[in-house]
């Protein structure tokens, strides 16, 4: 018997540098430009802007939570509408099954529900079943709303106390399940469940028991794993969530530049610790977050205080790493500063030269970021150019987009720099966002050779072509405070 007509349904729809003054980013875009002699199709909302290296950051207020739910409406309508059939396809995948309970989610939860869902119902079950490239992916959710009109939500057979149709719940739900499964006879079922990838291991324990108990020995038989059909569905970005999220990354940098100022910092009184806790307002005044407490030392003449919070002085290089959330999005930027002394006007030549190592190693890394190449091999070859031209430095970047460390290849550790078995094997994807994080470490002359470490990390995203591009821009001078 089809189970439409056995329970009610709640139908519903669904730029590297060419020039020694080229930011680097834009070689492999506008060098392959040359060669092939058009200039790339880019989706819209993907093209890089144009921001003058004098331009001072402005801070974009968030719209309303009315407006943000319904911009984030749109882009899930998009993902699932044309990414999930894409990587389904991809991978051979035709049943797709995601089982959890309330504050026991699945990492996929977060990027197939709509943004007024804060968390599973008491166990929502979501089948995603393709039927072909005619009649498209069909969703259904077996406990849990419609996620305004982009699943099928089928409620329980029986009424509740109210005399409304109740919730479906325990034996009632898996029996649906098996008949969803049974009418649609898959030849294989997908479930999420990966040693390895946390992003396609979001299936616990006592789930896949009841699941397999309510599959029966014939459609067990047919689970199998594909850790790529989750990790690649997060991961791909669709160009309507660029302008927001460029829009984030440059509130970003002018919240840092407003922090690394003599707005918040008085040499000699303001500590580190007064900093981050005003970075955690700034964010709660602009109706965001973060992902991790923002961290922020000093290094002073080549050392670094570890007695805990450090009292900021003339001469000092600031760093800090800074997440944000907003509208469901995550950032992660790494910048520096410097205090200058009594009498300076700029930062000694030393400690600039760091930066320019780091602004170095950025484009290296940006070049050999080609997609098809795995996370280990770009890092492989990134230290190797990064070793001839002589700079001493590492690079651990990472995917993000909605999750801080997002699904995709990494590209080494900062503890790592052999290459991460497992994560680091995984293949770059067009259509992703990445945060380039590394460091360089310089001798300084005017600290007695003693040496700087100019760690950053800034946004980056490779655009359906596969070039790469900054989502803003990237650090190529000291915040300054005098």
């Amino acid at each position: 018997m089809n189970v439409r007509h056995r329970l009610r349904g709640e139908a519903t729809m669904q730029e590297s540098r060419c020039s020694a003054r080229r930011p680097a980013v834009w070689v492999g875009l506008l060098c392959a430009c040359v060669l092939a002699g058009a200039p790339p199709r880019m989706a819209s909302g993907q093209a890089p802007p144009y921001v003058p290296s004098a331009a001072v950051p402005q801070i974009h207020p968030l719209p309303s939570l009315r407006e943000q739910a319904a911009e984030q409406q749109r882009w899930l309508e998009k993902r699932l509408t044309e990414v999930l059939p894409r990587v389904m396809r991809e991978h051979g995948v035709e049943m797709w099954v995601l089982s959890m309970r309330e504050y026991a989610e699945d990492p996929v939860f977060w990027s197939i529900v709509s943004p007024t869902t804060f968390a599973a119902r008491r166990r929502s079950i979501y089948v995603l079943f393709d039927r072909g490239p005619e009649e498209g992916v069909e969703r259904i959710a077996l406990g849990g709303t419609s996620q305004g009109g982009l699943y099928t939500a089928y409620r329980s057979s029986r009424p509740s106390a109210r005399g409304e149709s109740g919730e479906l719940w325990g034996d009632e739900q898996w029996r649906l399940l098996r008949e969803l499964v049974e009418d649609r006879d898959p030849k294989s079922v997908v479930v999420n469940i990966d040693e390895t990838h946390a992003f396609a291991d979001g299936l616990h324990a006592g789930e896949r028991e009841a699941l397999e108990r309510a599959l029966g020995p014939k459609y067990v038989k047919r689970v199998r794993r594909e850790p790529r059909l989750a990790m690649d569905y997060i991961a791909q970005r669709i160009p309507q969530m660029l302008p927001r999220y460029r829009k984030i990354q440059e509130t970003v940098h002018a919240i840092i530049s407003q922090a690394f100022s003599n707005a918040v910092i008085t040499p000699g009184v303001t500590s580190t610790e007064d900093v981050v806790w005003w970075l955690r307002e700034k964010l709660r005044e602009l109706g965001m977050t973060t992902w991790f407490q923002p961290s922020l030392d000093v290094q002073r003449a080549g050392e670094v205080p570890e007695d805990g919070p450090a009292v900021i002085q003339r001469g000092d290089v600031l760093w800090t790493d800074f997440g944000v959330i907003a509208m469901g999005l995550r950032t992660d930027t790494q910048h520096n500063g410097y205090v200058l002394r009594e009498g300076e006007r700029e930062v000694p030549e030393g400690i600039r030269r760091c930066l320019k190592n780091s602004n170095r190693l950025q484009e290296l890394l940006l070049e050999e970021m080609v997609p098809g190449r795995t996370g280990n091999e770009i890092l492989g070859a990134t230290l190797a150019r990064m070793r001839g031209e002589g700079i001493d430095g590492t690079v651990y970047a990472h995917p993000i987009g909605d999750h801080g460390h997002g699904a995709g290849p990494l590209i080494g550790r900062w503890d790592n720099q052999e290459g991460i078995p497992g994560r680091g094997d995984l293949v770059l994807r067009p259509s992703t966002w990445h945060s380039i994080e590394l460091q360089a470490r310089t001798p300084v002359a005017e600290w007695g050779g003693k040496a700087v470490r100019c760690r950053q990390e800034e946004e980056a995203y490779l655009d359906e072509q596969g070039k790469r591009h900054w989502v803003y821009r990237r650090q190529e001078k000291f915040h300054l405070v005098w």
